[in-house]
């Protein structure tokens, strides 16, 4: 029995607000966070405290607000980022994660 495929948003399809509201959850964040430009991590690798089902809730947001691209390799899950993102919304998501990480409000 073979899987489908993961669906991912096309580029021009990705909506800011879709964007902001997976970006609004600490957890999705803490995600993101993980993920190194260029490369995937295999989802038994998040050290987030959530159950898996929440885990895989939460990368369901990502995956269709377009930050991640999933795809599977035979029993894992692999994620990495959508380098093409940022041709969409150019530093959105560099700048969000920098202020998340830091705390700062933009004053």
């Amino acid at each position: 029995m073979t899987q489908e495929p993961y669906q991912h948003p096309e580029i021009a399809e990705i909506s800011l607000a879709e964007v902001l509201h997976a970006l609004s959850d600490p957890v999705r964040l803490s995600i993101l966070r993980a993920l190194t430009p260029g490369c995937e991590s295999a989802w038994s690798g998040f050290m987030v405290n959530v159950a898996p089902s929440t885990l895989s809730h939460h990368m369901k947001v990502l995956r269709n607000a377009g930050l991640i691209a999933n795809r599977r390799d035979g029993t894992r899950c692999l994620v990495s980022l959508r380098p093409e993102l940022s041709d969409r919304f150019p530093g959105l998501v560099e700048t969000v994660l920098r202020l998340a990480t830091t705390g700062d409000s933009g004053s």
